[in-house]
């Protein structure tokens, strides 16, 4: 079995679970591919979209690995298993988080793809901040990912920044939050009803 690709249980609810929700940050697109997520509920009902914006020139792996999966279609219909209120929306697991399957083990696997080396850098976690979910090895980020509900600053430097939310704030939070007593387990959890890349190679030629 995998290593457990969680942040850690004394992170989540010593820290995380006591800020507030922020304010939305000041945020632009890079020019990096966006990640397009499309969120549904249990019942398969859309509650809108989340764009991403991957940030290749602070983690070129962890980007190049979203983007490999999202366009073998491996994030399609994974479950948001873990979401801390006033913390982060955890997902990603794409060996054991398929929506209407057995999500008993969602947050113990990830792809059949090796793991990352760290790509850890000086930017910090923000409202929004898309981070690599990874276990107590630095180098064990394969698939999972988490988005910030609120400002973290104590993951900066432990964890790799792979991107930024730009639009969707409120599809954000209205993501399905978990058990804070069971660090975040979510029952009947919403999931991500499709996902695409959109990059510049995407946009139109000129005349």
């Amino acid at each position: 079995m995998r290593n457990l690709v969680l942040i850690p249980a004394f992170v989540a609810l010593g820290t995380g679970a006591a800020l507030a929700q922020a304010a939305n940050p000041q945020v632009e697109d890079t020019g990096g591919p966006n990640m397009v997520i499309e969120v549904a509920d249990a019942e398969g009902n859309s509650k809108g979209t989340m764009v991403l914006d991957l940030r290749e020139d602070l983690a070129p792996s962890h980007v190049a690995r979203l983007v490999e999966l999202t366009e073998q279609g491996a994030y399609d219909g994974v479950v948001f298993h873990r979401v801390i209120d006033g913390f982060m929306a955890q997902t990603g697991d794409v060996a054991n988080g398929k929506q209407g399957g057995d999500t008993s083990m969602a947050g113990m696997g990830g792809s059949d793809l090796p793991d990352l080396e760290a790509e850890f850098s000086d930017a910090t976690f923000d409202r929004g901040t898309v981070g690599m979910a990874r276990a107590m090895d630095p180098n064990s980020a394969n698939s999972q990912f988490f988005i910030d509900l609120a400002p973290a600053p104590f993951l900066d430097g432990e964890y790799t920044v792979v991107g930024q939310l730009i639009e969707g704030w409120d599809v954000l939070d209205a993501i399905k939050k978990g058990d804070a007593a069971a660090n975040g387990a979510v029952e009947a959890p919403d999931y991500m009803l499709s996902v695409t890349i959109q990059g510049a190679e995407d946009e139109a030629p000129e005349g």
